[in-house]
């Protein structure tokens, strides 16, 4: 992949500064679904009644985040991308107790200016 060590950019750009467009390959996404544990509730019912942050539930949100990103990066490699643009997060409820986060974007491929 012409000028890029590693990894696939991943950004919320259309475009990244140096570098120009050669293909879009089309949509990638990833996603990663979630469901509470038992003890996770019991504690977060705890914190809600003293307020303050429900860590048990924002650590569960960022595992779900971070793995449905690697799972984008994989996909979009598995497309011959090096680059990611335009991407989002959504994020929805599909049951009780159960969430889903997903992140999505345009794979392309790029290659530095001349």
């Amino acid at each position: 992949m012409s000028g890029f060590e590693g990894d696939v950019i991943v950004t919320t750009l259309d475009r990244v500064p140096g570098y120009r467009v050669v293909r879009v390959l089309g949509v990638v996404s990833g996603s990663s679904t979630r469901a509470r544990g038992l003890g996770g509730d019991i504690l977060a019912g705890l914190r809600n009644l003293v307020g303050g942050e429900v860590s048990e539930y924002t650590e569960l949100l960022e595992s779900a985040r971070d793995e449905a990103m690697k799972r984008l990066r994989r996909r979009a490699r598995e497309m011959g991308a090096n680059a990611v643009l335009g991407v989002r997060l959504a994020t929805s409820n599909i049951a009780q107790g159960v969430s889903e986060v997903v992140w999505y974007g345009t794979a392309a491929v790029l290659e530095p200016e001349a």
